[in-house]
């Protein structure tokens, strides 16, 4: 297993090579596919990659699916449950990649990820656990035997991803206490996270993590407040620079969600 760890606008990429096949888990944003494609070959020199995963379909951990999909014609791509049909009709609204003004090129799929199953990767059989809250049809890879989790956006070093659902009018926080519960109960010794470092320190991550859930769910404002402020600097290393009147538009074209639009322009965003 090999982690290319890349930063934030694109996810991390995990690589398999097995005796029969290999993998990737996420393959980061568009405007670092070519980058992404570059990591995969001069890991597999020869070798083709057969199979790709994603945990979950956000701009920056599936952007790279079309352009790898092109290069391994024979590549099967799988993704949760849960979004097959949009992907499948290329609804860019239900993906989110409108609502977020973000992109990512049209890719196909083969199957789906049910939790509850395994699925080999390198010569371990990975167990697919679902893992709702920043997103709702996201999942967790774990091998019980080496005790590492794949934990993409559900658990950060020093937090986790934007709880989605809530910025929507959905419970979303209810399913991150739900997910931080599942991976406590897993005991993972390493975790893969979606961005930043492999880590190990489980238990520091699950305090820092419940300590801002709490904070959010005391004050969903503060959590509108954060996922503007992400949304604006994810869009920011993208462009590397906008005006402020190009942000003023973004923000009333893209920006999908009323809580969060309410916080452009405010004193807390601005800080």
């Amino acid at each position: 297993m090999t982690v290319f760890e890349r930063g934030w606008l694109s996810s991390n990429n995990i690589l398999f090579v097995g005796p029969t096949r290999s993998a990737l888990i996420d393959s980061g944003y568009w405007t670092h596919s070519q980058q992404t494609l570059r990591l995969v070959q001069a890991a597999l020199g020869e070798q083709t990659l057969d199979l790709l995963i994603n945990t979950h379909l956000h701009s920056d951990h599936c952007g790279g699916n079309e352009q790898l999909q092109v290069r391994y014609p024979a590549l099967r791509t799988l993704i949760p449950p849960g979004q097959a049909d949009a992907v499948r009709s290329w609804d860019t609204v239900a993906l989110t990649y409108v609502p977020t003004g973000q992109g990512c090129p049209r890719f196909s799929i083969d199957d789906v990820l049910n939790p509850g199953t395994t699925l080999l990767l390198g010569d371990r059989q990975w167990q697919v656990h679902a893992a709702p809250g920043h997103d709702p049809h996201s999942v967790i890879l774990y091998e019980p035997q080496s005790r590492v989790l794949v934990s993409a956006d559900a658990l950060w070093e020093n937090g986790f991803g934007v709880v989605f659902p809530e910025l929507e009018g959905d419970d979303g926080f209810d399913g991150v206490a739900s997910t931080l519960d599942l991976i406590e109960s897993l005991a993972p010794h390493t975790i893969v996270p979606g961005h930043g470092p492999v880590f190990h320190d489980l238990a520091a991550a699950l305090n820092v993590a419940r300590s801002r859930l709490a904070a959010f769910r005391a004050s969903p404002r503060k959590h509108a407040g954060h996922a503007a402020k992400v949304l604006l600097k994810f869009k920011l290393l993208e462009l590397q620079e906008m005006s402020f009147e190009s942000l003023e538009s973004w923000g009333e074209m893209t920006c999908p969600l009323p809580p969060c639009q309410s916080n452009f322009g405010s004193p807390g965003f601005q800080g």
